[in-house]
């Protein structure tokens, strides 16, 4: 996401110099800040939303139409078997591939000279980072907004609203824990092309060796094994049973870890590749 230097938010009056000495309202207040600006570039560029809209249709539409007979049968149902099955596996996959956006559009900040302006002004390095993961969770609410439209179109039943909330919450907290991975992405590599190409060799194995499009018990002995570890693969059934009903306690727990383990993991690894890059 890049922006010019009219977009970012006057924060000179800011009299602390480094994140120990600022406070955790000052943080606050700076995230805030930030947030405002990438929601005025969002307005000034809605074509940068196409991708929140647009993917959430044309793969509910393609997989729906073009499996969803095939698996369907498999499954014992046919097509209106199938959306039942793979409408919460959507939502774990945008959760994975909006994602990805967090990365490119920090990248693109970084070429375009924006992030060394925020670098020298007098606020907290990972206000910066929360500030895109703020944003680009709201992105992830609108193409899940859009999915569950489409998905009751194509005859998706809503039939535990509280199940479906809680989808949503899983997902974001899972997609909130893989943005660290893609800023980390965006602060090391060179381009936004970089970016994407690393995201697509990372999310097309996850999501396709995972149980989002189909059940694994027809796969192979190894690639099994894969998706028994797979995140996505614990997010999919996890909201399947949140949604349609099913085994939920130990898919849940296993996707918290996940999303934990990965945050712990690489927040203060992005967060300390921000501040160090030249």
């Amino acid at each position: 996401m890049s922006a010019t230097t009219a977009t970012v938010p006057d924060l000179t009056g800011a009299d602390l110099t480094g994140d120990a000495r600022i406070t955790l309202r000052g943080h606050l207040r700076h995230t805030g800040a930030l947030i405002r600006r990438n929601l005025l570039w969002i307005r000034q560029d809605p074509e940068s939303m196409f991708d929140a809209l647009l993917m959430p249709v044309v793969f509910t539409l393609l997989f729906v139409f073009v499996f969803g007979g095939s698996i369907g049968q498999s499954l014992g149902g046919g097509q209106d078997a199938y959306v039942q099955y793979v409408i919460p596996g959507m939502l774990a996959m945008m959760a994975m591939t909006m994602s990805q956006g967090v990365g490119t559009g920090f990248s693109q900040d970084f070429n375009s000279g924006v992030m060394d302006r925020f670098r020298s002004l007098p606020i907290g390095r990972g206000s910066v980072l929360f500030a895109k993961i703020a944003v680009e969770l709201g992105r992830m609410l609108f193409a899940t907004t859009v999915l569950m439209i489409v998905a009751v179109l194509v005859g998706f039943d809503i039939t535990d609203w509280p199940g479906l909330f809680a989808t949503v919450g899983l997902s974001a907290l899972f997609a909130s824990s893989i943005m660290w991975v893609f800023l980390t992405l965006g602060v090391v590599m060179k381009s936004a092309q970089s970016v994407q190409a690393m995201g697509f060799l990372v999310l097309f194995p996850l999501q396709f060796g995972s149980s989002i499009f189909a059940p694994t018990q027809s796969m192979p002995g190894w690639l099994q094994a894969f998706t028994d570890y797979n995140p996505l693969s614990t997010l999919a059934d996890a909201a399947r049973g949140l949604m349609v009903g099913g085994p939920v306690a130990h898919d849940l727990w296993v996707t918290i870890a996940w999303s934990v383990a990965i945050t712990a993991v690489m927040a203060p690894v992005a967060i300390h590749k921000f501040r160090t890059k030249s």
